[in-house]
């Protein structure tokens, strides 16, 4: 990794300083908190692979590793703006929200197929205990299942809405400059 990658990865050009750089981590930090996706393994895994990301490339900027001084490229002339950078880190980390986001509605679909069978399977074996005790248990793992995957799908749906306004307003900052 280099200190250009580790900038990328949290959203930030090369002219970074040390407030921005830990301000951009924090932020991003907070976007993908695995905690924040504990009703769900395959989002937690995703979150959490995406926090090492941003955990490492914290860690090397803040070691002296990622100094400019130490990259020994101090460039004359941006390639890339500070709004575009940051523009590039909200396009990634929407992207990332939908992917999971499409990934609890299939989720909650499985779930209401189970209720589905569930409640078929109630129905056709009420007159065999437990035949109708593991439909009920069905039913029940379904439900739960429906209210994790809408909360969570709530929860992205809320951090979409966040990475949304904040894109407007880095457009909007950039069209008055």
């Amino acid at each position: 990794m280099n200190r250009i990658e580790a900038l990328n990865i949290l959203g930030l050009d090369d002219d970074a300083t040390a407030q921005d750089i830990k301000t951009a981590y924090k932020e991003c930090v907070q976007i993908f908190h695995p905690d924040r996706f504990a009703g769900n393994k395959k989002l937690q895994e995703r979150a959490t692979e995406q926090f090492k990301r941003l955990q490492d490339a914290y860690e090397f900027l803040k070691s002296g590793r990622g100094s400019k001084e130490a990259s020994g490229s101090a460039r004359s002339s941006r390639s890339v703006s500070y709004v575009e950078a940051q523009l590039a880190g909200l396009a990634a980390a929407r992207t990332q929200l939908v992917a999971q986001r499409d990934a609890l509605y299939d989720e909650r679909r499985n779930a209401v197929i189970m209720m589905a069978v569930g409640a078929a399977g109630a129905i056709l074996g009420r007159r065999v205990i437990w035949i109708a005790g593991i439909a009920g248990a069905l039913i029940v793992w379904g439900i739960v299942s429906v209210i994790a995957a809408c909360q969570n799908i709530s929860t992205i749906n809320d951090h979409l809405k966040e990475i949304d306004m904040q894109k407007r307003q880095l457009e909007q900052d950039w069209e008055e400059d």
